[in-house]
């Protein structure tokens, strides 16, 4: 349980979970919404993942992340974004990122 709290603690884990709520990304694709260094990124998704938030799956070269619909943390997040006005710009990014795919 600490390391879910410990994962939601951060800024920006909390929108790299606001931006997989309706779709799932790449590294590469979540990094580019972020002024920060990819490694900066995997660590933040190395956290999230370490706590059972994020899967990340293998496809090629490439790791493509979801979010763990089925932890209740996630319900829970995916509720306050919707009331949140920082996450609810990022999960509506999400939703035409999903829409465009």
């Amino acid at each position: 349980m600490d390391s879910v709290f410990q994962a939601l603690a951060s800024a920006p884990r909390r929108k790299i979970l606001a931006y997989l709520s309706s779709t799932d990304l790449t590294a590469g694709e979540i990094a580019e919404r972020f002024d920060m260094s990819k490694p900066s990124i995997s660590k933040h998704l190395s956290v999230l993942e370490a706590a059972g938030l994020i899967k990340g799956t293998k496809k090629g070269q490439f790791v493509t992340y979801s979010l763990i619909s089925e932890n209740i943390t996630n319900v829970l997040n995916g509720f306050v974004q919707d009331v949140c006005p920082v996450s609810r710009p990022l999960k509506k990014e999400s939703k035409e990122i999903a829409e465009g795919k």
